[in-house]
């Protein structure tokens, strides 16, 4: 039942401007859903639900997974904006940037979740990558390979 009530609740706020927990209790209602303030509380918790603003100064309910999938798209373009070249040394991966882009391509690596980077250091232009092993630094440089040509 939980598990159905949540997914409406996200249905509702991804159709409706949800602006209180009081809006989105009368919505659960009319969707067949008898439920108290505690447990729209708890729901709006574990969803990571947040309010943003929205039209006209008010401010609705979101979702944070929503606005992870937007910020992942981000990444991938910062990191295709900023990427010139990478090379490999063994298990070091050495990405070239644009001239002080380096701190933003290496922070979207970490935000894209590159499992084989096990820590970076950036400067000015160059992003040193510390790679599990060879095997991952060539695999990853050819998932990289994918985004720059995309």
């Amino acid at each position: 039942m939980k598990s159905k009530r949540q997914a409406k609740i996200l249905e509702i706020i991804s159709k409706y401007n949800i602006k209180t927990q009081e809006e989105l209790s009368e919505h659960l209602e009319q969707e067949g859903f008898h439920v108290t303030q505690a447990t729209v509380s708890r729901d709006i918790r574990e969803l990571k639900l947040t309010r943003v603003a929205g039209g006209a100064g008010q401010q609705k309910y979101i979702s944070l997974q929503e606005q992870h999938v937007d910020l992942s798209e981000k990444y991938t373009r910062i990191f295709r904006e900023g990427f010139v070249s990478m090379d490999m040394a063994q298990n070091i991966l050495v990405i070239k940037t644009v001239s002080g882009m380096a701190m933003a391509v290496a922070a979207a690596l970490d935000a894209m979740d590159c499992h084989e980077i096990v820590g970076s250091i950036a400067g000015d232009d160059t992003i040193m990558c510390a790679v599990r092993t060879l095997e991952d630094t060539e695999s990853l440089m050819k998932r990289l390979r994918k985004i720059t040509e995309s």
